[in-house]
């Protein structure tokens, strides 16, 4: 049976494509070209020139075939303009949740299905479960709670998990090392890429500022009654919960509570005020493909990196729900996602909204 390896040149997808081959799969490794700012392309945390050499070196050692396939331009117009159009309209957006949508799990996809796979396969530490008398395939999280990306993954529908498989989701980090090292391959001690890919390292505010610096105009940072306390660089410059960099002295420790797009004002205050109970989101996707019927109780997780906590949520249709906390929770940020998980399985998430639509 034929599969298609997603493969990065580094260590998660290089271990799925030898677990592959080891159980008898024809594997075929694929890497995708992403967009680069100009004079950053060897610092990208993908598609690096390093990293291309590294996918081919891995895949020659595994003597399977290797492809590039070019998406920098849908890439650029999809993913990028995402996350740039995000700051501008006042929220913190995830690109990689789009990025998994659009460019991983539906134009790498296809071309796997072009190519007579069965399967597309990725480095994900999720696992998947095909309920036996729905037909239904459930995405789990994986073991490896450190390392879990279930929450990155909820953007995916049943017809793409039923062609895809995650071969590391049931091993931790230090397992798919050892894998690595088992069968010698060049990445075994490959550290992990940290932050968005086409920031190249920098930090996403510089990366701003040449992209969208006409959006980038100062105004008043108030506190909750709206007293002036000085001047921010631009809202695109913060996000909900900050606490350092806002230039500005109080007796205790002052956070970012909003930002307010309209008269161009960040709002701050103390700890306190931070916590919220209610949240609404837009744009959710349910794994089943099917929306519940009424409200229900799951754990939600409103960061990649935040830790679940119990809630309702309350459909309201149109792909729009409320999620009411038991506890206030910090730093509910528009833009970011929300993820429900029925324990260890995923039912969707939705991105978190400024107020109800």
């Amino acid at each position: 049976m034929r599969v298609v390896v997603a493969m990065s040149g580094g260590v998660d997808s290089s271990v799925a494509a030898a677990l592959l081959k080891e159980q008898g799969y024809e594997v075929i490794g694929m890497m995708l070209r992403l967009w680069s700012e100009p004079g950053k392309e060897g610092s990208n945390r993908c598609c690096t020139p390093d990293a291309m050499e590294m996918a081919k070196r891995v895949a020659g050692r595994l003597k399977i075939p290797f492809y590039a396939i070019d998406v920098r331009e849908v890439f650029y117009d999809t993913v990028v303009k995402y996350f740039i159009d995000g700051y501008t309209q006042g929220i913190t957006p995830n690109p990689c949740l789009v990025c998994n949508r659009t460019i991983r799990f539906h134009i790498l996809l296809e071309r796997a299905l072009a190519f007579g796979a069965e399967y597309l396969a990725t480095g994900h530490y999720a696992r998947l479960r095909r309920d036996d008398l729905s037909g239904i395939v459930q995405l789990l999280r994986g073991i490896d709670t450190h390392k879990d990306q279930s929450y990155v993954l909820h953007v995916l529908n049943q017809q793409q998990l039923s062609r895809v498989l995650f071969p590391v989701g049931t091993l931790t980090k230090s397992e798919v090392r050892e894998v690595a090292r088992r069968i010698n391959l060049p990445i075994s001690d490959r550290p992990d890429s940290q932050d968005l890919c086409f920031l190249a390292g920098d930090d996403y505010r510089n990366f701003l500022e040449r992209h969208i610096p006409q959006n980038l105009e100062v105004g008043n940072i108030v506190n909750l009654d709206g007293v002036s306390l000085g001047t921010h660089r631009g809202l695109a410059y913060y996000t909900i919960g900050q606490r350092k960099g806002l230039g500005i002295t109080s007796k205790y420790p002052i956070y970012v509570l909003k930002k307010e797009l309209e008269s161009n004002t960040l709002v701050v205050g103390e700890e306190g005020y931070l916590g919220q109970r209610q949240l609404y989101t837009v744009n959710n996707n349910w794994i089943s493909g099917k929306q519940p019927e009424g409200s229900f109780r799951v754990q939600v997780k409103i960061r990649y990196k935040a830790r679940e906590a119990w809630a309702t949520v309350r459909p309201l249709g149109d792909y729009q729900t409320e999620v009411i906390f038991d506890e206030p929770q910090r730093d509910i940020t528009p833009g970011q996602a929300a993820v429900y998980y029925d324990d260890e399985m995923v039912l969707g998430g939705g991105i978190i909204a400024i107020d109800k639509e």
